[in-house]
């Protein structure tokens, strides 16, 4: 049954970027390069230790970038092998506090098989609202994939507390999710369901090096639940590839 052929490497696209640039006076790139023990998206694993370069371009509110997946341990075979990302957002103010940020993400992967029940690219365009008070940022978050055909939800909360003493500082985070796929497998006859929750708790410490460059080490605890994959009238299964795991980051971050 293509339902449980797909409960171990269901396609399902990367992260996205932050929901609004950082502050800039002149039109800016930034280059990452980050190494993750895990690469976990909402709730669901798609691989094992990867490298995950991106590249951005910042001019005032607008940013656009790149980012991609290259696997280097458990591979998921059309999935994250690899994956290139294309993005871009635009922030709007409305307050001191508040501003409003639409933006988009096209996933690509060149090696899926649509044969297999994977697509080569989708399509999610994303709305965001970032609300900040007392020092916590507030960011509901709507997202929906034209090609999956399925909407996601999801509300994070981000502060930080300064180690001035140390010379940086402890970024916090939490996010809570939940979506539904009604078309989540390419040429497929009936069509396949993916639904589910996931949250995320992590924390990230920044050490600058240089006045354009700056090394940032993470942790994320992730887990998903109440995910299940559903094709016509079968009955549902549980989607094996939402778990709950730890997540080390560490990045190098260049601006120029």
């Amino acid at each position: 049954m293509l339902v449980s052929s797909l409960s171990l490497s269901a396609q399902t696209p990367a992260p996205t970027a932050s929901a609004a640039p950082a502050e800039v006076s002149a039109p800016a790139w930034v280059l990452t390069n980050s190494v993750v023990s895990q690469y976990m998206f909402r709730g669901a694993r798609l691989g094992g230790l990867s490298f995950q370069p991106a590249v951005e371009y910042d001019a005032g509110s607008l940013g656009l970038g790149i980012w991609a997946n290259v696997p280097l341990k458990n591979k998921v075979p059309g999935q994250s092998d690899p994956e290139f990302d294309f993005y871009g957002f635009y922030a709007m103010d409305v307050s001191k506090d508040v501003s409003v940020v639409p933006g988009f993400t096209v996933y690509t992967y060149p090696d899926a098989e649509k044969s297999n029940g994977y697509y080569k690219a989708t399509f999610e365009p994303n709305l965001a609202l970032n609300y900040t008070i007392s020092g916590v940022k507030l960011t509901p978050k709507v997202y929906y994939d034209f090609i999956t055909r399925g909407p996601t939800a999801e509300l994070t909360a981000a502060f930080a507390v300064p180690l001035k003493d140390l010379g940086t500082e402890l970024d916090f985070t939490a996010t809570a999710g939940t979506f539904m796929a009604k078309d989540y497998a390419a040429e497929t006859n009936p069509n396949v369901k993916n639904w589910g929750d996931y949250y995320l708790v992590g924390v990230v410490a920044p050490y600058q090096i240089s006045k354009d460059s700056k090394l940032s080490v993470g942790w994320a605890y992730t887990k998903g639940s109440n995910n299940y994959l559903k094709q016509g009238t079968d009955g549902k299964v549980v989607n094996s590839a939402a778990v709950g795991r730890g997540v080390f980051t560490i990045s190098y971050i260049v601006s120029f």
